[in-house]
């Protein structure tokens, strides 16, 4: 199937102090990004709030997102929700900093590193570790908001098959204009568990990038019989990254040595980069 982006507009802090500051000064129009920082588009102000040929909204929902730092809300109609899912567990689309990709939590877990940097830069070191990817097919598992399947496109991938098995998480991902890319005709999204899809393809692909939920979250993604499935699925010396973050550092564990061993055992050829937090390497002849 191919990703569908939902294109309304968004609202968050840094915009509607934006407004705010206009209003204290008097102005009537005023051109902010309802994008999250993509693009720029002219709204009219008045006594009672902000307006546009779509949406009219009133300065208190416009003071209530200006409160709230982390929040992103969707503007529908005079109203603003926010972006967030209550499920099985809470997903919520979360702002990092003005002018980069937000991150996603679930359950106040981020789905990103945005301590050393901005979500998208983090993809972007991940598959950076594959070297060129020009005229490649990519297998990507684990879609999220869509950044590593984005940046193998943008490093010269002619074919990409991205997984996910969240359905929350690509709803959040349809919201989100920093993740809209995945529309691309070149990107197929596939929904549903990639222990069981990842078995339809023998080697198919080029690179496999493999960006998994953290340990805890979903266990099986770190398994032997996965890992034997991804070597099946990629092509003789075909290239593989696999972000595993550090999960329990603190308590003197270093997850990415089992990692190693079992991916080796799986017939990969693989090392670990302490920068990227990622096992990466390729696929044994």
């Amino acid at each position: 199937m191919r990703f569908q982006p939902i294109r309304r507009p968004l609202i968050c802090k840094p915009v509607a102090e934006e407004l705010l500051r206009a209003r204290s000064r008097g102005w009537t129009v005023v051109q902010v990004s309802l994008d999250l920082g993509r693009s720029l588009r002219e709204l009219r102000l008045s006594d009672e709030g902000i307006c546009s040929h779509e949406f009219e909204l009133g300065w208190d929902y416009v003071e209530l997102a200006a409160n709230r730092d982390r929040d992103i809300y969707c503007i529908e109609g005079d109203k603003i929700l926010p972006l967030s899912i209550t499920s099985d567990h809470f997903y919520k689309l979360v702002l990092v900093s003005w002018g980069h990709a937000p991150t996603l939590e679930i359950d106040g877990i981020h789905m990103h590193r945005i301590l050393e940097g901005s979500p998208e830069a983090d993809s972007e070191m991940k598959v950076g570790l594959l070297g060129k990817l020009k005229c490649q097919k990519v297998l990507d598992i684990c879609t999220g908001l869509g950044y590593t399947a984005i940046a193998a496109k943008r490093m010269g991938a002619c074919e990409i098959t991205t997984i996910e098995k969240d359905v929350n998480v690509i709803r959040l991902a349809q919201y989100n204009p920093w993740s809209w890319d995945l529309e691309d005709e070149s990107i197929e999204l596939r929904i549903g568990d990639a222990v069981e899809l990842v078995g339809d393809y023998h080697e198919e692909f080029d690179v496999v990038i493999h960006d998994p939920p953290r340990f805890s979250l979903a266990g099986e993604l770190y398994g032997l019989h996965f890992y034997k499935k991804l070597a099946k699925a990629i092509r003789p010396g075909g290239k593989i990254v696999h972000y595993v973050g550090q999960p329990g550092i603190h308590r003197g564990r270093k997850i990415w040595k089992g990692i190693l061993e079992r991916m080796k055992e799986a017939g990969f050829d693989v090392r670990y980069d302490e920068r990227t937090r990622c096992v990466y390497g390729y696929r044994k002849q």
